[in-house]
């Protein structure tokens, strides 16, 4: 059945006769290395493809088109690798260490240029913002660059790095054929990558204000503690459950290098984790520097529509005397205190003129 998975029995995963074999006169590390020619051609063309339409047709500016293009083959690459860890996965579910399915050797090999590639986008971004913030008329030195570069981005490169000089070594070679489920749960890992650069895209467009953006804040957060954090304890658990082994006891019953791999993967996640939870809560939290109930800046505490800074609680414009309300202005210099209709000055209260 095109597509199920495969148990090889008592054949070995690199036997001409398995049905997951590359072929007869081919060994598994050439068949990896063909498999990667496909990538090498499909992720960098995607990437100038998509920034030219961005120039060209959208009329993006030159950086901003560089960095929209470097998301969009990220989201690409994400959606890609998800769809088959869920195929494998879902096909590999009657033996998670012996069934095998064909995507959990092809898909490595064509995936694993995407991070080479990944490297040098995230760099010309790095370039791009740098022009965006007014560091400078044109780009800056290389080598002055590179290390601002490696400064704000080390850990991702690091990162990256090790997706391909030691997981893609381990999944092409290492493994014998073994463990394929656990192979498309680790892919299905990347269902988070399309939040975290929808995220980025919209406060690119300055669009972080929006519910949009509040929603994927949600979401990105949701994908990524299921499918990057609460990962591990489930792979620890479904292979307990196949070897008859409490959770507890699962690490005891590993290689240690199987425990090591697993904890330095878990490391920077958690890590990432702990930025996106922090992200979220500066987005949803009220805005600083409003305090419940509080008035603005030399009002008196507490009390709701308050006058203008300076004037005193219920007090009245200058001149008028405290607790009246609709008082009359001041009278003029010389009249008697109390008096209303006041005669003019020099006249005596009630008395008439001096007669000639």
């Amino acid at each position: 059945m095109p597509g199920a998975a495969v148990s090889p029995g008592p054949l070995s995963p690199l036997s001409p006769l398995s049905p997951l074999s590359p072929g007869p006169a081919a060994s598994p590390g050439l068949a990896a290395g063909l498999l990667c020619v496909p990538g090498l051609v499909f992720f960098p063309g995607l990437f100038v493809l998509a920034r030219r339409g961005l120039a060209a047709i959208a009329g993006c500016p030159q950086s901003r088109a560089t960095v929209l293009a470097a998301r969009l083959v990220s989201s690409v690459q994400a959606i890609m690798a998800s769809t088959a860890g869920l195929i494998i996965s879902s096909s590999c579910q009657g033996n998670v260490i012996d069934d095998r399915h064909w995507l959990a050797w092809a898909y490595p090999s064509f995936a694993v240029p995407y991070f080479v590639y990944d490297v040098y986008a995230m760099y010309l971004c790095h370039l791009c913002r740098a022009q965006v913030k007014g560091h400078g008329p044109g780009a800056p030195a290389p080598p002055r660059a590179a290390a601002a570069f490696l400064r704000q981005e080390l850990l991702m490169v690091l990162h990256h790095l090790a997706m391909v000089l030691v997981c893609f070594p381990v999944a092409t070679l290492w493994r014998q054929g073994k463990g394929d489920f656990f192979l498309g749960c680790l892919l299905m890992a990347e269902l988070s990558t399309p939040f975290v650069c929808l995220g980025k895209v919209l406060i690119l467009l300055r669009r972080q204000h929006t519910l949009l953006h509040r929603l994927n804040a949600l979401l990105l957060l949701v994908t990524f503690l299921s499918c990057r954090v609460l990962l591990f304890p489930y792979l620890y658990w479904r292979y307990g459950r196949h070897r008859g082994l409490a959770l507890p006891r699962v690490p005891g019953a590993l290689p240690p290098a199987v425990n090591a791999a697993a904890a330095a993967l878990a490391a920077p996640q958690l890590y990432w984790f702990g930025l996106i939870c922090r992200g979220t809560w500066r987005l949803f939290r009220p805005p600083r520097g409003d305090n419940l109930g509080t008035q603005p800046r030399g009002d008196n505490l507490g009390n709701l529509g308050t006058q203008p800074r300076g004037d005193n609680l219920g007090t009245q414009p200058r001149g008028d005397n405290l607790g009246n309300l609709g008082t009359q202005p001041r009278p003029p210099r010389g009249d008697n205190l109390g008096t209303l209709g006041t005669q003019p000055r020099g006249d005596n209260l009630g008395t008439q003129p001096r007669p000639p």
